[in-house]
């Protein structure tokens, strides 16, 4: 009777959706109640084995501060959090005293990883299976699941809280468990249905982990025909980060020793190698230490007369001398600087590729927030970057923001359209990017793109409140995934199906982006999107759909299983023969943390996939004449069309040559080889606009889009009383009408891109021209380019925007001008 009274007195009324319930605390044998909310700051009445529950409860909202998307919604003053301690890398249990099931209703309140092993449990102490178990959605925000025990009165039970993992997710939110007199309601509650509708698959069957190179790759399984080779393994290379080829073959590898963590100044660890095989039997028998005591290296990339290196906070060029055997020519030059490095360092400027443009583009990730510009630029002055593709003009010395959002990519290549194709983690991972675009975030917010764009909303910024990342705040709407599938399992989350996603294509962590235009393996995998899977130990095969003015990338057999666990490969380039180079990590551990000690550092492969037994052709493109560049410019061997049109834009003008790919790129038999001369023609000497006349009149669309892309790049730098000049007027009338005129999508996009280089004052004629296309309206890029294009001019003059609005034949445009019009009566934005 005393236990009985004593319960009342502690029963309180929950108040949800107009239903009241009382709350009653559950009590131990002796009476008194148990500690189930943690509200004593401690875990008496738990039993904690494993180390992930050291430092426990936690208090406050330890969430919000670190994530902005994200908070604790705890109850009280504590709870159970495993990672806010220690990450994600401790396992283990927190067991509670036993209670008896004194209500028909009890309710919890459960976040944290999707997956099994990270779960929250009420076992029956007679037969020690659980009565429910709940697991988070890779969500830290605590919810409340409700679950009827009406069956299970009377019994005796306990909690079990289960942190057995230790990768991405790997870890358990948990609080307050109570017992009501009736079924609570809940405005935030996580339905039961959900929970099971996200049970997660089966675990899936690798037969290997931690075998030598040789067999590793006698284990992977590979279409017929196709033979992997061991190219170079440990101790010859070990933790590959990185890696891209020379104009003779040659491949140079980053060494990343230093990773996660970069190492004090002066006792960096990472280097770079040279192999080189010159036998012909797919196996390097030349190794050429390049340089040593590189601190986070990332990226790397070989060009005009050098090595071009990421390493957080800088971009770095450094000079080569003799070719035959090369060595640095001096010290590392910084380029730019600025790039974070403070928190996830797998997330750095990474997996450089020269663009058909001449630019070398590079990713970056979305929880590195940084600040990049030329050293000694000012904050105010630099181009904030925390998720999406970059690019650099090496000669020009110009940087940009190519296109923004995303996750983390660490992969892109191009086409043989010049179309940029990148992966990504945890969000979907195939993306078609184009420039200008704004695709959806892991996190965080939209930020402002180049000059005018940014100075706009640093006013909008100062006057609702000033921060240094200087955001895009009315984008309404970002561009989705190109992808029509994942490649991971299960509905509960990208974290949930790693280890579970065989069937799916392996699970959502992607490394490398290759899109093959090789010309030794057969023809059914050209222009087909490769990339490394790294839960599912395999390389992805991707196949692209033209649809309007993008694609559609459809799902496609996996091209290698490696049925080895600790594979984990993260680029690919393909030769001069049109073989495929891989570089694999190749590691117990798949997933980033901060330890140091977490990686095996004795492990690396390099492999090559040949097929047919292809054989290695020597090369050296640095000995033809510009001439003999000019003839290999139009390949369909894309390694040597792209190294060519590389030297060519390295070399004095050959005027002769010029004149050549000048004809091509009207003349030549095919689309592919008129832009390919046409990227050269404008590498060897930017395009005049003299030039530009008969290209925008082609009958090839790529042609006439990629003139428009070229003689775009400097629109940026022009003053403002240029805009006002006849000349300028007249271009603008010509943009405005073929916006009206062209038939093709792939054009208005690429117009589109253009508009947003231009000054939002001078683009109302050509927007008029782009929204007046109402078949565009269910284009996969173009309603959102047109919106981001229309939404500096909305502000700079609002009248106009009436009549654009009028003008629109799109509706979302349309919904998006309104919207933005309406921002404007609320406060004005200067």
């Amino acid at each position: 009777m005393k236990h009985r009274l004593f319960a009342a007195l502690l029963s309180v009324t929950c108040v949800a959706t107009g239903i009241h319930a009382e709350v009653v605390k559950a009590l131990g044998r002796d009476g008194h109640v148990l500690n189930l909310d943690f509200e004593t700051g401690d875990l008496r009445d738990w039993k904690a084995e494993g180390d992930a529950f050291e430092g426990q409860p936690i208090r406050g909202d330890t969430v919000s501060p670190r994530r902005s998307d994200m908070k604790s919604a705890h109850q009280g003053q504590y709870w159970i959090g495993t990672f806010e301690r220690h990450g994600d890398a401790r396992t283990g249990v927190l067991t509670s005293e036993t209670f008896k099931v004194t209500q028909p209703w009890a309710s919890l309140r459960v976040a944290g990883g999707a997956g099994p092993t990270t779960r929250v449990e009420l076992i029956d102490v007679g037969t020690q299976k659980p009565l429910f178990q709940a697991s988070g959605l890779d969500s830290e925000t605590l919810r409340p699941v409700v679950v009827d025990l009406t069956k299970h009165l009377g019994k005796d039970v306990f909690l079990r809280v289960v942190d057995q993992s230790a990768g991405p997710w790997g870890h358990i939110n948990f609080d307050e468990f109570a017992f009501y007199t009736e079924r609570p309601k809940f405005a935030d509650e996580l339905p039961l249905a959900e929970l099971e509708k996200n049970a997660a698959p089966a675990a899936d069957a690798v037969p290997f982990a931690g075998l030598t190179p040789e067999d590793a790759a006698a284990k992977a399984t590979l279409p017929p025909g196709f033979r992997m080779h061991v190219f170079a393994g440990e101790p010859d290379v070990m933790q590959p980060i990185a890696f891209c080829d020379d104009d003779r073959g040659r491949l140079w590898v980053a060494e990343g020793y230093c990773y996660p963590k970069k190492r004090p100044e002066g006792q960096g660890l990472d280097r770079i190698l040279v192999f080189e095989d010159t036998d012909g039997d797919h196996k390097f028998d030349k190794r050429t230490v390049f340089m040593e005591g590189l601190n986070l290296v990332s990226g790397l990339e070989v060009g005009f007369g050098g090595v071009w290196i990421g390493s957080a906070p800088n971009l770095m060029f450094v000079p080569v001398s003799d070719w035959d055997n090369p060595k640095p020519a001096g010290p590392a030059q910084v380029l730019l600087d600025g790039w974070d490095y403070s928190a996830d360092t797998h997330e750095v400027l990474n997996t450089f590729n020269w663009g058909p443009d001449g630019w070398l583009y590079g990713c970056h990730g979305v929880f590195c927030p940084s600040l990049v510009g030329k050293p000694g630029t000012p904050a105010s002055e630099r181009q904030w970057m925390d998720c999406g593709v970059w690019r650099y003009h090496p000669v020009r010395k110009v940087f940009e923001v190519f296109a923004e959002g995303g996750s983390n990519p660490w992969g892109i290549d191009f086409d043989e359209h010049g179309q940029l194709w990148a992966e990504m983690c945890v969000i979907p991972h195939l993306w078609h990017l184009v420039q200008g675009g704004r695709y959806e975030r892991q996190g965080g917010e939209h930020f402002s793109v180049g000059p005018a764009e940014v100075a706009r909303n640093q006013r909008y910024q100062q006057k609702f409140g000033t921060r240094v990342k200087t955001l895009f705040p009315f984008y309404y709407e970002d561009i989705k995934t190109t992808g029509d599938h994942v490649h991971y399992a299960g509905n509960k989350g990208p974290h949930a199906g790693n280890g579970r996603s065989d069937q799916a294509g392996g699970g959502h962590a992607h490394a490398g982006m290759m899109v093959y235009q090789g010309q030794s393996w057969p023809e059914r995998y050209r222009g087909n999107l490769f990339m490394g899977n790294i839960h599912g130990q395999r390389l992805n095969m991707d196949i692209p759909e033209t649809r309007g003015s993008g694609y559609v990338g459809h799902h496609g057999p996996d091209l290698v299983n490696f049925n080895d666990t600790w594979s984990q490969v993260l680029n690919f380039r393909y030769d001069a023969d049109g073989s495929v180079y891989l570089i694999d990590w190749y590691d117990k551990n798949q997933c980033h943390h901060n330890n140091i000690d977490g990686h095996d550092r004795s492990n690396g492969r390099i492999y090559k996939i040949v097929y047919n037994n292809q054989k290695k052709t020597p090369v050296d493109l640095g000995k033809k004449s510009s001439a003999e560049l000019v003839e290999l410019v139009g390949s369909k061997n894309e390694w040597m069309s792209r190294h060519a049109r590389r030297l060519l834009q390295e070399r004095e003008v050959d005027e002769g040559a010029r004149t050549t790919l000048a004809g091509l790129a009207l003349n030549a038999p095919d689309s592919a080889a008129r832009i390919r001369a046409l990227w050269a023609l404008h590498l060897m000497r930017p395009i005049s606009l003299e030039e530009a006349r008969p290209l925008l009149r082609s009958d090839d669309e790529w042609v006439r889009s990629w003139t428009l892309q070229l003689l775009g790049e400097k629109v940026v730098e022009l003053g403002e009383d240029t805009w006002d000049t006849e000349g300028a007027k007249g271009s603008l009338r010509g943009l405005a009408t073929m916006a009206r005129d062209d038939a093709s999508p792939i054009v208005r996009r690429y117009i589109a891109s253009l508009v947003l280089r231009i000054p939002a004052a001078h683009r109302w004629e050509v927007l008029t021209s782009l929204v007046g296309h109402g078949e565009d309206v269910a284009d996969p890029n173009l309603p959102y380019l047109y919106w981001y294009a229309s939404e500096g001019s909305v502000v700079t003059d609002p009248e106009r925007a009436v009549d654009l609005l009028k003008a629109c034949k799109i509706p979302k445009v349309r919904e998006f001008i309104a919207r933005r019009l309406a921002a404007l009566t609320v406060a004005t934005h200067p």
